[in-house]
């Protein structure tokens, strides 16, 4: 549905998208994640025609984005992170001008806007200014003008951004339903966010991919689980001594507050996490005392994201050292 091939856009000096290249399937809802400056809106307003590229290409359905602009922006939805809402009108005429202006008219131009009205649940205030609609509703105006013209591609940057956790939930299930017709690209900062909505993840940082994936994938090859948190009917001492028997602990530590019972943080260089804790069951059973708690630390997207881009930042300061002989 869109490849990107070796995309570059440089300001003078500086390059904002560093030979970028990905490829995007048709019916998926792809997160793009980056910390800020990484050139996520940037990659974004080149993918929509909205910004020139240094070099490289960007094809939506077989359609250059650089030299076949119309047909390829006809196949598109675009909501910046900022909505281009006229606030002095409702939302049925800013639709309607929205409509005009990617060549619909007649009664396929009605049609449309009634159904992304539908879709977007703004029927009931379609004849309100949108200067008097809350942040919620302006954001779903927003979404229901990238939605008109049918685009085959949706693309999404920040749309939950200043809204309120009910607006947010009802952004999330829109956007949700809108990948069961539509491929969506989300940029988002809520990185639970993405985590629960969105099926495949691109992470970039300084204008490069660094990953591409789903979370599943992601969590298990970057970051499996290496910590086990345990609570004990024992004594402090008498846990030191049961885990002491017990192979692949890296790191022990164990705490007890006054009145409560230990527990013992502990780290291992198994690549099963499920193994160790067989052992640490079987350990205490053995030992006749009893395990009240047992947690195994799961990663998630956050830890994801800082382990890939705190990495990246490294090799480009080693790198940069290396040209400079610092």
């Amino acid at each position: 549905m869109i490849t990107v091939e070796h995309l570059t856009k440089r300001y003078g000096e500086v390059t904002a998208v560093d030979n970028l290249s990905f490829q995007i399937d048709e019916g998926h809802v792809y997160g793009f994640l980056g910390p800020n400056g990484a050139g996520k809106s940037t990659t974004m307003n080149i993918m929509t025609g909205c910004l020139s590229a240094t070099s490289g290409h960007v094809r939506i359905d077989g359609h250059d984005i650089f030299e076949e602009p119309n047909e390829a922006k006809r196949l598109i939805g675009y909501l910046p992170e900022q909505p281009p809402l006229y606030m002095n009108e409702t939302p049925e005429e800013y639709l309607r001008f929205v409509g005009e202006a990617k060549g619909l008219k007649g009664a396929e131009l009605a049609a449309q806007i009634a159904e992304v009205m539908e879709q977007t649940k703004i029927t009931d205030v379609r004849r309100r200014c949108i200067s008097a609609l809350s942040k919620g509703y302006r954001q779903r105006v927003g979404i229901a003008q990238a939605l008109l013209g049918n685009p085959k591609v949706v693309i999404l940057d920040e749309p939950t951004v200043g809204l309120d956790p009910i607006q947010i939930i009802e952004i999330r299930d829109l956007i949700r339903q809108l990948g069961q017709s539509h491929t969506v690209i989300l940029s988002s900062h809520i990185l639970s966010e993405v985590q629960t909505m969105c099926e495949k993840i691109l992470i970039i940082a300084r204008g490069k991919l660094i990953a591409f994936d789903t979370p599943e994938n992601l969590e298990r090859e970057l970051l499996s689980p290496s910590e086990i948190t345990l609570t004990a009917d024992a004594g402090a001492e008498e846990v030191r001594a049961i885990l002491s028997s017990v192979p692949h602990i890296t790191e022990l530590s164990v705490t007890q507050e006054a009145g409560a019972y230990p527990v013992a943080k502990i780290k291992t260089d198994l690549g099963d996490i499920y193994q160790l804790s067989r052992s640490l069951f079987f350990a205490f059973a053995h030992a006749d005392k009893a395990l009240l708690e047992m947690t195994l630390k799961k990663a998630n997207l956050e830890d994801i994201f800082l382990e890939l881009t705190e990495e990246k930042a490294v090799e480009d300061s080693t790198a940069e050292s290396e040209v400079t002989g610092a």
